[in-house]
């Protein structure tokens, strides 16, 4: 079955005008920081300042003092125990050959105060640690219009740290932690107030958290990997009018946590193999006026964990294979779920509600064992999603020992022909014959 956006649910056509909002927003707001930047003094004789081994400077030190604004200092391959750098002029620091920072476990790395800085190139390990500061690989402080691309930051507290600053792009960076407990490690890529910033393309693990937004506006997470992190693959809270699409979040200890946010634009992302007791594909705790579209939940204890949500759209996603497809709590309201497919769930959906005031309309169900008379590809009956079993599991969660029992199964048939446990009213009235195929 094909599917067009724009068709198919009663909030197509808001869905759409908000992505295309969305989208125009940062963008051109992107330009705006980016011509702003552009007028920023303009050094004529910028110089090249040559550090390592037989050339000028010795230390990388050195370099940055005798540096000025423009310049670029350029440090050739090579081992150097000098962390606690301050860069506070607008500079192009740039490795040849993977030279090695190493903060000797005691000390930040770097930490930049000059907007317009430029940093790529380099081996930056190391770092050291404190329950009281923030210490990192790279420290942006009110620095704005920075790019941080193509460094290796391995086995640092914090890799990357943005405080209060914007339109920011942190890209193709590999960041490796070794994080043992939450109270001991920091996070790969960390953003503390700031707007129109891009994460892009980076491959994060061993942190407590993968990638960490708190009070960041406007700005986007695209195209990263985020696996094997201690807490979440993604965290963010109070980050409003955000984006993030194509990213893979796979074996985090409990996957993904979007909080107290709204306007948020989630699409073709993965959130695979997060299992445990208390671990989730997407967890969504008090969100609204948001959009989930085109995602795979796969392999998860919790596919998708809804929240205090409202105003929210679920649609063209794929839940396969996960223990709750869907958990969606008595405190949602005004939420679509509609045009996903769910297919080998131990449970679809599962919900401590006595009723229903959400929209659920027109998803496949594999479980639904109707039939279609009219062949219209749409269901003559409607289907519960909620069975009997996933209703008595909520409640009394050490039944789940007689999963997959003659008596259950018999039990959930005859609460789908007659509910009388499961809120009646939380059903598909349109249920599809066929899985969808998404463009």
């Amino acid at each position: 079955m094909e599917v067009k956006f724009g068709h198919g649910t009663k909030h197509s056509g808001n869905c759409n005008k908000f992505v295309l909002r969305r989208y125009l927003s940062i963008y051109l707001k992107g330009l705006l920081g980016a011509f702003l930047f552009s007028l920023l003094p303009v050094v004529c004789q910028a110089k090249n300042l040559s550090v390592g081994k037989g050339f000028m400077y010795r230390t990388i030190r050195e370099a940055l003092e005798q540096s000025d604004t423009g310049d670029s200092v350029i440090v050739n391959s090579g081992f150097y125990s000098e962390g606690a750098l301050v860069i506070d002029k607008r500079i192009f620091l740039r490795g040849i050959g993977l030279p090695v920072l190493d903060g000797e476990s005691k000390i930040a790395v770097i930490t930049v105060h000059a907007s317009g800085t430029h940093i790529s190139g380099f081996k930056i390990q190391n770092s050291g640690f404190s329950d009281i500061r923030e210490i990192a690989g790279i420290r942006l402080d009110e620095a704005h219009a920075c790019v941080i691309e193509n460094n290796y930051f391995y086995n640092n507290y914090f890799a990357v740290y943005l405080a209060n600053s914007s339109y920011c792009r942190i890209q193709n960076n590999r960041i490796e932690g070794f994080a043992r407990t939450e109270t001991s490690s920091g996070n790969g890529i960390h953003l503390w107030k700031g707007e129109y910033n891009t994460i892009l393309n980076n491959h994060i693990s061993g942190h407590r958290d993968g990638i960490y937004f708190e009070f960041v506006k406007e700005s986007s997470i695209i195209g990263n990997l985020s696996e094997k992190n201690l807490r979440y693959g993604l965290h963010f809270m109070f980050s409003d009018d955000d984006v993030y699409k194509y990213n893979v979040f796979r074996e985090n200890g409990s996957g993904v946590a979007v909080m107290y946010t709204r306007n948020v634009l989630m699409e073709n992302n993965r959130f695979e193999d997060n299992w445990g007791s208390a671990s989730f594909g997407l967890l969504l705790k008090d969100i609204s006026n948001s959009i989930i579209r085109n995602n795979l939940f796969s392999k998860n204890t919790t596919g998708l964990y809804i929240e205090g949500s409202n105003n929210t759209i679920v649609r063209h996603n794929e839940f396969r294979r996960n223990g709750w497809a869907v958990r969606i709590l008595g405190d949602c309201y005004e939420d679509t779920l509609t045009e996903n497919n769910f297919m080998a769930n131990t449970f679809d959906v599962a919900t401590n509600a006595t009723r229903n005031m959400n929209y659920i309309h027109r998803n496949y169900w594999d479980q639904y064992t109707g039939y279609d008379l009219d062949k219209d590809k749409t269901g003559d009956i409607p289907f519960h999603p909620v069975s009997f079993y996933s209703k008595l599991t909520e409640e009394s969660p050490h039944t789940l020992m007689m999963l997959h029992s003659f008596f259950v199964d018999l039990l959930n048939q005859t609460e789908r022909v007659v509910p009388t446990i499961t809120p009646e009213a939380f059903k598909d009235v349109a249920p599809q014959m066929k899985p969808f195929i998404y463009d």
